[in-house]
């Protein structure tokens, strides 16, 4: 760990370290193409003559205009990069003391105008792209991704952390809301969870972190929202890739992937399928200390349990859009999954007494198959009214998750010296169904060209019927437990309006936005022989405002500031206050009295050159709930609850930085302080923490097609609500090499290889005290290979700039999801 800790230090350091030698001169120049119009947005980098190293970095403006200030005496060059031109590179100069400053001729990019046909062009995103209002990781850039799943993407992202149990935070915070292409998942807890690690990192393309998102977007996740975006190709013609990998741990998992795409004058067509086999395993190691009222010792308890499980996942996803005219798009987008899990659970329990002496001991066996099933459909249409951006979207979603869960305990208890106590059967059959129901419609109205107002409409509805039936094996048949057996039924109906305006005067740029939410819910809980029918419902209305403003001080200093209020409702299944069974000493319970939490959150930014970016932030959340334990005898039951007031202030800084040609380097860290005041079963809680994270990614380019990255992160001491976790980090390393004419790509990793990243923590709740360490099958070596196909067509491609069917390679128009 301290090894992890210290390469991320060093690495920022060095880069940075790079970029803050003093400098006298200026330098000004203007990029244009061909036809001698300017580029605008190109990118503009300053070379030292003697080894063609990176001295700085800029983007030109809208006119195509840059400059660099603070440049030291030498003789430079400039190289300008844009999309689809070739790169451009200026004369030699050179600053002296008497010479400070430098006028470049214009310097012209030329249009790629190659026949594409048999030609494939490949181009390198960074990892990192730093925005106004998000932050985008492009997930291909890194290398140390192949093999790996959705969440282990997440989780050595910039700002992001995932907790023991799978949990997503953002800058310390818990509560983020997940968006897949720009729609809400509507999924939270274990579910998300399954969804995310049979996700692959070989069908993403992007994933976007907005830590205070925009009036358009759903008021949920107190934290922020994260989008991850699938791919999707935008070439016209036909073309596509198709990837495979194995990865090699403890156990080996395979991953296959085949994207397709058909795009002419009127159509764009694509389907992508995924196929992932992976064996894992989950080591969980639990001392827990039972307390008397005056704080003595009253029992021990030690337990270990070993979890191997077996899955395997098939993904879909097809779609089409239809171009009505220039004006107008209709467009749908069917996708699903079958997951199928099968775990085994090894468990050894030890009671013992003050002394430290075994009074019993359990040993626990446990089989559990799962398979989740889900379907979607998204059909969509966009029109614009005119040229100048004024246009109408609407969406309608449907989704259907599907799960059969079957469990079988076997539980046999012996004394001390080996002789059997006694045995328990218990059968488990949780089936669940989720049904989710939207339609939105959005509209964009320009005022000038720096002005606009966006407002929309939404309404959602969500049901869900979850059963827990149980059955113990008593004579010689299944005879149904009542005391466990349970069936809860939940409603949701979400009705949202908003409104949004934007506009940019000179420097200032300012966009606020209201939106209103009517939320409905209802509960039912069904009885049978020894337990009576309950209910509950609730409604509440709640706004939610939000406001962004930039200023643009100079063209080395850029100001952001933004504020909102944001919501967190409890997931579904955290709500039913039926009491399901783990094993013999755990217990997991809803609670139908959890309220949503509500946060308001404040960020000031402090863009430097384009490189470098701090923000400070501050958020306080009511009716904060987490995950809860409470000691009943020797059992431990967790709920959620709400505990009370959670404050976060931290500060964060990120850069991108070169600090030679071949050597791009994406740094982050960030300082968390963390307080929470409360009270929880009749007791006071007080209790505050800092953390520190680190996310470190290096990449390195070599002639010939060659590449390798050296990546990490590190993340302190930090608490969870009632729990404390200790340091934890990664280290990755990989390399990929250009194949067959640059259509294949061969890439090799090897994650976490220091074998740091699993957790360990503490708990000091009522009378109990207890320690764990859960461990996984993170140390991994990967290998896969990818080979693109297809004959592009040349030629103009269809502009769509945003909405329906295709924004942004998105489905759904993102920033336009209400």
């Amino acid at each position: 760990m301290k090894k992890t800790c210290t390469l991320a230090v060093v690495l920022f350091a060095i880069s940075v370290v790079t970029y803050a030698q003093p400098g006298i001169g200026k330098i000004k120049g203007t990029v244009i193409d061909g036809n001698a119009k300017t580029i605008e947005s190109s990118t503009v980098t300053l070379l030292r003559a003697r080894d063609s190293s990176v001295a700085k970095m800029s983007v030109a403006d809208k006119t195509g205009h840059f400059e660099f200030e603070d440049v030291s005496e030498g003789k430079y060059f400039v190289s300008i990069s844009a999309v689809g031109h070739q790169k451009g590179y200026s004369e030699v100069f050179e600053l002296t003391s008497e010479k400070n400053s430098a006028e470049l001729k214009p310097i012209q990019l030329v249009p790629l105008v190659k026949d594409m046909a048999g030609v494939t062009v490949t181009s390198r995103k960074p990892l990192i792209e730093q925005k106004t209002d998000r932050t985008i990781v492009n997930v291909d850039a890194a290398v140390s991704n192949v093999g790996a799943t959705a969440i282990e993407v997440l989780e050595k992202s910039p700002g992001i952390t995932i907790d023991k149990d799978g949990n997503i935070s953002l800058k310390g915070k818990q509560g983020v809301q997940m968006y897949i292409d720009g729609r809400p998942s509507y999924l939270s807890g274990q579910d998300l969870v399954n969804l995310l690690k049979n996700m692959m990192a070989s069908q993403l393309d992007q994933i976007e972190i907005m830590t205070n998102p925009p009036a358009k977007y759903d008021a949920a996740g107190n934290s922020g929202v994260i989008n991850i975006k699938t791919k999707k190709n935008k070439q016209v013609g036909f073309n596509g890739n198709a990837s495979a990998g194995y990865s090699q741990g403890k156990y080996w998992r395979t991953n296959e992937s085949v994207n397709m795409n058909y795009r002419n004058g009127k159509i764009n067509a694509f389907m992508n399928y995924g196929f992932n086999k992976a064996y894992n395993y989950q080591e969980l190691k639990i001392h827990r200390t039972y307390l008397h009222p005056d704080k003595t010792v009253d029992a021990l308890f030690d337990q270990v349990a070993f979890m191997p499980r077996h899955n395997t996942s098939n993904n879909l996803k097809l779609g089409l859009d239809y171009f009505l005219d220039k004006k107008t798009t209709v467009g749908f987008v069917a996708s699903g999954f079958v997951n199928d899990e099968y775990q085994l659970n090894y468990n050894t329990s030890y009671l013992k007494n003050a002394f430290n002496e075994v009074d019993s001991i359990v040993y626990s066996t446990g089989k559990m198959t799962d398979t989740w099933k889900n379907r979607t459909l998204n059909l969509n249409f966009r029109h614009e009214f005119d040229s100048t951006g004024r246009e109408l979207t609407a969406d309608f979603d449907y989704s259907k998750y599907l799960s059969s869960n079957e469990q079988l305990f076997t539980n046999a208890s012996f004394n001390p010296n080996g002789t059997k106590r006694g045995q328990t059967d218990l059968l488990g059959d949780l089936p669940v169904d989720i049904g989710i129901y939207s339609a939105k419609m959005d509209y964009t109205h320009p005022l000038t060209k720096q002005s606009k107002i966006e407002a929309g409409i939404k309404s959602s509805y969500v049901n869900t019927d979850n059963q827990a039936n149980y059955y113990n094996w008593i004579g010689a048949e299944w005879i149904t437990d009542y005391g466990k057996t349970n069936r809860f039924k939940y409603e949701e109906n979400i009705n949202a309006v908003y409104l949004n305006f934007s506009t940019q005067y000179k420097k200032i740029g300012v966009q606020a936005g209201l939106r209103f939410e009517n939320t409905n819910y209802k509960g039912h809980q069904l009885g049978n022989t020894q337990k009576p029918d309950s209910s509950f419902n609730n409604s509440y209305n709640n706004l939610f405002p939000t406001v962004f403003v930039t200023y643009a001080a100079s063209k080395n200093h850029q100001f952001g500031f933004n504020v909102g209020r944001r919501i967190d409702r409890p997931a579904y299944q955290d709500l039913n206050p039926f009491l399901f069974f783990l094993d013999n000493y755990t217990y997991e319970s809803g609670n139908p009295f959890l309220k949503p939490q509500y946060s308001n959150n404040f960020e000031v930014s402090h863009t430097y050159k384009g490189f470098l970016q701090t923000t400070l932030n501050y958020s306080r959340t009511e009716n904060f709930f987490t995950e809860t334990f409470e000691q009943v005898d020797h059992a431990t039951i967790v709920r959620n609850g709400n505990i009370g007031v959670r404050q976060n202030a931290g500060i964060s800084m990120s850069a991108q930085v070169q600090p030679a040609k071949w050597w791009s380097a994406s740094l982050y860290g960030n300082y968390n302080y963390s307080k929470f005041e409360g009270e929880l079963y009749g007791e006071q809680i007080r209790v505050s923490a800092p953390n520190v994270l680190f996310n470190v990614s290096n990449q390195f380019k070599f002639k010939k097609g060659w590449s390798s990255e050296l990546s990490g992160f590190y993340r302190s001491k930090g608490i969870e609500g009632q729990i404390v976790i200790q340091p934890m980090g990664q280290l990755t390393a990989g390399a990929s090499k250009q194949v067959m004419k640059g259509k294949g790509t061969v890439r090799f990793n090897v994650r976490d290889i220091l074998y740091t990243n699993w957790v360990k923590g503490s708990i000091n709740f009522a009378s109990t005290q207890a320690t764990f360490e859960n461990r996984r099958d993170s140390r991994m070596a990967s290998i896969a290979f990818t080979y693109h196909f297809g004959k592009p067509i040349k030629g103009p491609q269809n502009n769509r700039k945003k909405g329906g069917a295709d924004e942004e390679q998105n489905r759904v128009k993102v920033g336009g999801n209400n």
